[in-house]
């Protein structure tokens, strides 16, 4: 059956509207990094909504058939499988066909994604115990065990000024912990969300820091382009997950849901989208902006989201905890500053490396993968 001449005439009356509007954004610097800034803190923001709404608010009417959703690998597996698609999507639309065969050794993208499974699956499953609030802070906390990660398998020297920084996330963080209620709403006791809930956050750094260091391994051991990382630990990832699902029998409970509650289906499916857009926005910041702006509009992120899941989801924060918090996102607002000069003082002693480069770099390195996956919305 043919096309009618018409929609292509509607498709490129549209494209001729699109692209002046384009260049004028691209050409306004301002505007061009306002128009980043909306898309990572939009997309991750709604991220974080909709990951918060799913693990810790029922679906169905109150009181009668209302029933929370437990079945975290069932939500890894939508993220994953969207941002394969997407991987897959962007490989050919940029041409790059002859990049969709591994790169690395196929065991080397399994063991990424067997440890990141994990990692978010830990995330998923804290909110069942604690507030996300924590779980962000938490996040933040990473740093030492990517640290002895890096150590270990890396044989990476930190400076002291790193050790302190560190240090003083992981203080702002215990703070937080000591100094108010950090029990979900669907936490069924209060020794549940301490012990429960701690340990699986402390799984979470534990794994995410090893996907981080070995991510890094992987990058500078190979030649390979963020979609082709992308496309195959994603593959892996969703095949881990399903087998997950399969084997513990929640496959047909977690259809079952979704079957029942449509709109808990909707929201998986925009939980799904948002990370993906969201990684896509972060990729366009970094090889525009730099990693500097990049770390700093992820910072600002994590901190609004907090301020956004206490509004949204009542999470009252006592002073010691809105310490601690300062403490966490002052720390980190000053190790991406000092990072930003001391990059400033290599560039003028060495060639600056391209901006795929310092993309694959920050891919490898960064600072919330459970919600930034483009591999998160981590």
């Amino acid at each position: 059956m043919g096309v009618h001449p018409g929609a292509h005439h509607q498709g490129k009356k549209r494209m001729n509207i699109i692209s002046p509007i384009w260049e004028r954004i691209k050409a306004n610097e301002k505007l061009h990094l306002a128009w980043c800034v909306s898309g990572v803190v939009g997309c991750l923001m709604l991220y974080g909504v909709l990951q918060e709404r799913i693990m810790t608010q029922p679906f169905g009417e109150p009181g009668k058939d209302a029933e929370h959703f437990k079945y975290s690998l069932f939500l890894v597996l939508c993220n994953r499988l969207t941002s394969c698609a997407v991987a897959i999507f962007g490989l050919v639309s940029d041409g790059k066909l002859s990049e969709i065969k591994p790169v690395a050794p196929l065991y080397s993208y399994a063991a990424v994604s067997l440890s990141n499974v994990v990692a978010t699956t830990c995330q998923y499953e804290a909110l069942k115990y604690v507030t996300f609030p924590v779980q962000t802070l938490g996040k933040c906390a990473k740093m030492i065990p990517v640290m002895i990660w890096g150590i270990m398998i890396m044989r990476k020297k930190y400076t002291l000024k790193d050790f302190g920084i560190a240090v003083a996330v992981t203080g702002g963080c215990t703070l937080f912990l000591l100094t108010g209620s950090v029990q979900s709403k669907v936490s069924a006791s209060m020794w549940d969300s301490q012990v429960y809930g701690v340990l699986l956050m402390l799984g979470y750094l534990g794994f995410d820091g090893f996907t981080s260091t070995f991510q890094d391994k992987l990058f500078k051991g190979f030649q390979m382009t963020t979609y082709n990382q992308i496309l195959y630990t994603t593959l892996w990832s969703s095949l881990l997950s399903c087998f997950g699902l399969i084997t513990s029998g929640q496959m047909p409970l977690a259809m079952q849901f979704v079957r029942q509650h449509p709109e808990a289906l909707t929201q998986i499916i925009m939980l799904s989208a948002a990370a993906s857009t969201g990684a896509l926005f972060i990729s366009y910041t970094i090889k525009t902006f730099g990693a500097l702006i990049f770390a700093t509009i992820m910072t600002t992120r994590q901190f609004l989201s907090i301020l956004l899941s206490c509004f949204f989801f009542r999470h009252p924060l006592s002073l010691g905890q809105w310490v601690g918090t300062i403490v966490v996102f002052g720390a980190l607002y000053y190790q991406g500053f000092s990072k930003g000069k001391d990059k400033d003082k290599q560039h003028r002693e060495a060639p600056k490396p391209s901006p795929d480069e310092e993309a694959q770099e920050l891919l490898a390195n960064k600072t919330d993968p459970a919600e930034f996956k483009p591999e998160g919305p981590k």
